[in-house]
Formats: C-alpha cells, sequence, structure tokens
C-alpha cells in the first residue's frame, strides 16, 4: 500500500469515530515524531501492539479488499508480564468492501456492528485440514443459538453481533449501499503475527509500504524501540 493511502484512511476512521462519539486512548493520537521521546512507560503499547493497522491483506487492492483497525487494549500470550487476558479493537470498513476469510487458532471474538451500514459475516467451520467443512454452523449471536448451512453470510445491522470460536471461518463483508461501517471487536488476547489462519495462502497480514510521503500516524508494527 501506498502511505498516502494509508494516512487517507486513518483519518477517514477518525471521522467514522468522531461521527459515532467513539473517543480514543491518548496514544492513538501520537505523531511519529511524539513516538521518538516515549520511554519505557509506553512498552505495553509496542510489546502488545497497540494502535492503528491499515491492511490490504497483501492483495494490493485496498478498495476492494481490506481493512482499517485499531487495537486500544491487549494482553500478550507470550509474555507474562502482561496480565490482561483479553483484547478490544475498532474495525472501519467501507460497504463495498471485504476481508478475507480467516480462522483463529486461539482466541474467541465478539464482532459488534456498532453503526453505519449493514455487515455481514459468512462463516464455515475449519474441516480440520485447513478447508472449508459442508457441515452447518452453530452461529451465536446476541444471546440466540441457531443452526445455518456451511457459508451463510449472517447480516449483522448496528447493534448485532456474532460470536466467533476458534477454527470458525468467518468473511466480513459490507452491504453495498448501506454506509461504512463501524465494528467492534472484543476477545482474547490478540496475536495477529500468529493467530490469523487464512483459506486463501496468497493473503497477508501486514503490507508491504510504498513510502511515497510521511506517515501520519505510526501503525502498531512500526514504533521505535524506546531510549530509556
Amino acid at each position: 500500500m501506498k502511505r498516502s493511502e494509508i494516512n487517507a484512511v486513518i483519518k477517514e476512521m477518525e471521522g467514522m469515530l468522531r461521527e459515532h462519539r467513539c473517543f480514543l486512548p491518548p496514544f492513538c493520537n501520537f505523531t511519529p515524531e511524539d513516538w521518538k521521546s516515549k520511554n519505557h512507560e509506553y512498552d505495553e503499547i509496542r510489546d502488545n501492539m497497540l494502535g492503528w493497522d491499515i491492511t490490504d491483506f497483501g492483495l494490493g487492492d485496498f478498495n476492494k479488499c481490506g481493512f482499517a483497525l485499531i487495537t486500544l487494549r491487549n494482553g500478550n500470550q507470550h509474555n507474562p508480564k502482561y496480565k490482561k487476558v483479553y483484547a478490544e479493537k475498532y474495525i472501519y470498513m467501507r460497504d463495498d468492501m471485504y476481508a478475507p476469510m480467516h480462522y483463529h487458532d486461539y482466541k474467541s471474538e465478539d464482532i459488534i456492528n456498532c453503526g453505519g451500514g449493514v455487515l455481514q459475516i459468512k462463516v464455515y467451520l475449519d474441516d480440520g485440514k485447513g478447508g472449508l467443512s459442508d457441515k452447518d454452523v452453530e452461529v451465536q449471536s446476541d444471546g440466540r443459538r441457531y443452526m445455518v448451512p456451511a457459508g451463510t453470510a449472517v447480516t449483522l445491522n448496528p447493534g448485532q453481533s456474532i460470536t466467533i470460536y476458534p477454527h470458525l471461518y468467518h468473511e466480513f463483508h459490507g452491504v453495498p449501499g448501506t454506509g461504512n461501517i463501524l465494528i467492534g471487536e472484543v476477545s482474547q488476547c490478540n496475536d495477529d503475527e500468529h493467530d490469523n489462519f487464512f483459506y486463501d495462502k496468497r493473503v497477508g497480514r501486514f503490507p508491504a509500504i510504498d513510502e511515497d510521503e510521511p506517515p501520519y500516524r505510526l501503525l502498531c508494527n512500526e514504533y521505535p524501540a524506546a531510549e530509556n
């Protein structure tokens, strides 16, 4: 992705958050210059990859496939220094975009439509070999449990959610014409480097970046190490 595209999407998501009166912790507004002076007091942000995360999943067409995310809170599955056992994110999607089919081996999560347009989550069970099972899927949504055929797109209007358990493949889609979507995610500790398993093996979690302009915000995998 071009850095100019990443900068523009961050500003777009900031506007969506303001529209829905969702307020961010201070570190989300740090500039790259601010980060140069942040000492070890801020290691939780660095170590647990809190902050901005813009991805086209390595497919090179963010206007079609991608996410803007911001991780507000997170523990760490691999570092006992951090005791937090949960994570919280906001995700932003335009209504004509999708995010590719994947499952998690470790974490369970609730995906919540926090406002804007209509979100659909397509679901399959993992067949145990990394493929898509043709078995029916149990959906857990806002206190209701029910069965759907494999490949069903579960519709989430604003205020609705779905619970995603390990090895449940899921794919995000906006419904064109309904408006851009602000999504919440509440989960167990998040590990985006090791706990995303994509059905399409071409897909990658973090994009290569063409530095065509200076960064507006650093991404969660770009923070400089503390100097003191």
